[in-house]
């Protein structure tokens, strides 16, 4: 049995969050949530979230689980909120850890942040499964893009995170600290050697040349023509590409809130003596 999908799409941060259901028992799955947050302001809100809640409340949906691919440099996640609202236990690939343990250092966090990855209730290892339902959810580890990124398997459907983007987009870049192009080859091939008709459920899209944006694409369509790794694309000369088109990307312009957060399964930092809660800014560290 194949799963039902529901995509949202966060134009803000060209993010897409999914609902996954399971037609025969309406046991559900939320996949990289998204918490609304204004950079210039530092306020938050949750009506991307809200619009998720509003279609599980009226498909009359259980959510069982709510995951993470990975720890996001772009948004930052709902999933407190969400499991606030909803239930469900948040997971995401146990490898969360070592980017805990990098950004622990670079905001200089003390020992009530943990980097065991104790802020999550679930963490994953690669070819582990779970159920929905009566479906079967596999865990795949898919680094390269961060060393903890994960993509998410179940019937037909793969949920790729930022491995892959639409054809016309590419691949995602590797340069954030413990990226490595190589892997994020070998981690895309892996994706690739799924049958021809298996769906992928892209985490982005820009929509560029002004096309219509979209999410979900074929290992078919992908090998045929993304534009940076498509049958015939060896892995030096993606190694070469993805390093060189590295060096000419600026950071994410939500990286400095989304790491601190994410990596911490969404939860902000306790509030102070005044009740407010602080974000930090590492200044000329990333």
């Amino acid at each position: 049995m194949n799963p039902d999908v529901k995509a949202f799409f966060h134009k803000p941060t060209f993010t897409v969050s999914y609902v996954v259901s399971d037609p025969g028992s309406r046991k559900a799955l939320i996949i990289d949530s998204v918490l609304d947050y204004a950079n210039n302001s530092g306020r938050t809100s949750t009506t991307a979230a809200d619009e998720i809640i509003d279609f599980i409340r009226a498909e009359n949906l259980e959510v069982e689980w709510i995951l993470e691919t990975h720890v996001h440099a772009d948004h930052l996640t709902a999933a407190p909120y969400l499991q606030e609202k909803l239930g469900g236990v948040i997971g995401i690939g146990g490898v969360v850890t070592s980017i805990q343990s990098t950004f622990k250092k670079v905001y200089n966090f003390g020992d009530d942040v943990p980097e065991d990855g104790s802020q999550f209730q679930r963490l994953f290892k690669d070819g582990e499964t779970i159920n929905v339902g009566g479906m079967t959810l596999e865990i795949l580890e898919t680094p390269g893009h961060t060393p903890a990124c994960v993509s998410y398997k179940i019937g037909d459907a793969v949920f790729v995170g930022d491995t892959l983007f639409m054809p016309d987009y590419g691949t995602a870049r590797c340069d954030f600290p413990g990226g490595d192009a190589r892997t994020l080859y070998r981690s895309i091939s892996k994706i690739l050697a799924f049958p021809p008709e298996t769906r992928l459920f892209m985490c982005h899209d820009y929509g560029p040349n002004n096309r219509d944006f979209a999410w979900e694409t074929t290992v078919t369509e992908q090998r045929a023509t993304n534009i940076h790794i498509h049958d015939g694309i060896g892995e030096e000369e993606f190694v070469k590409m993805r390093t060189e088109r590295d060096a000419t990307l600026s950071m994410p312009v939500l990286i400095i809130p989304s790491i601190q957060v994410n990596m911490q399964a969404g939860h902000m930092p306790k509030a102070e003596g005044n009740g407010v809660s602080y974000l930090k800014v590492p200044l000329n560290a990333l």
